[in-house]
């Protein structure tokens, strides 16, 4: 990340791990959940991957056409889902933001002619749009407020029966503080990456 590569490395670890436990959530549960939980890993996958420093892995000018193009395929499957309200409406917006950040840090768009790896590339300069950047600064640093306040003590018991208002609760998985921790944490991550635009 821009800022250090001790920052780019914590933020890859917190995010594949953060990956790694919503595949063992997608183990068990309803078929909801279960997607759900899908989703939520690949987009700490996809955050880790990102979030990988430059200095150590450049990855190559077509990795961010993958990128995009993995998490349009992401958007449109949640797309139905999130008409129909809950949680799924958190995913489109968080694909949507990968694809935009996907495109922003491509080399093509940036003009850093070599891996604007999560706005790394020093001739990069600001990427993006800065409305919509800062568009999706606002949602993620209210989503961060909303899943941090979910981690409260008593708050936690409340949503265990199910999702809060604003699908930032927890889930029915029998460890709702973990599942709303999880989400915290990649939220926090977003909201870091879309600072390096």
């Amino acid at each position: 990340m821009h800022g250090g590569a001790l920052t780019g490395w914590l933020l890859m670890a917190l995010c594949a791990v953060s990956g790694a436990y919503c595949l063992l959530r997608a183990r068990s549960g309803t078929p909801q959940e279960r997607r759900t939980a899908r989703s939520e890993a690949l987009m700490g996958f996809g955050m880790a991957a990102m979030a990988v420093p430059a200095a150590v892995l450049s990855p190559p000018d077509w990795a961010w056409a993958v990128y995009a193009v993995l998490f349009g395929v992401a958007a449109l499957r949640a797309l139905l889902p999130a008409l129909r309200g809950g949680h799924h409406l958190h995913h489109l917006v968080g694909s949507l933001a990968m694809v935009y950040m996907a495109v922003a840090m491509a080399p093509a768009v940036t003009g850093s002619g070599g891996g604007g790896h999560a706005g790394h590339g020093a001739a990069a300069g600001a990427g993006g749009i800065p409305l919509l950047t800062g568009a999706l600064l606002v949602y993620y640093a209210f989503y961060v407020l909303g899943s941090a306040g979910r981690l409260l003590p008593g708050t936690v018991l409340a949503t265990a029966g199910g999702r809060g208002p604003g699908g930032f609760g927890g889930g029915t998985d029998g460890r709702p503080e973990l599942t709303t921790a999880c989400r915290l944490t990649m939220g926090i991550g977003m909201f870091a990456m879309l600072l390096t635009l």
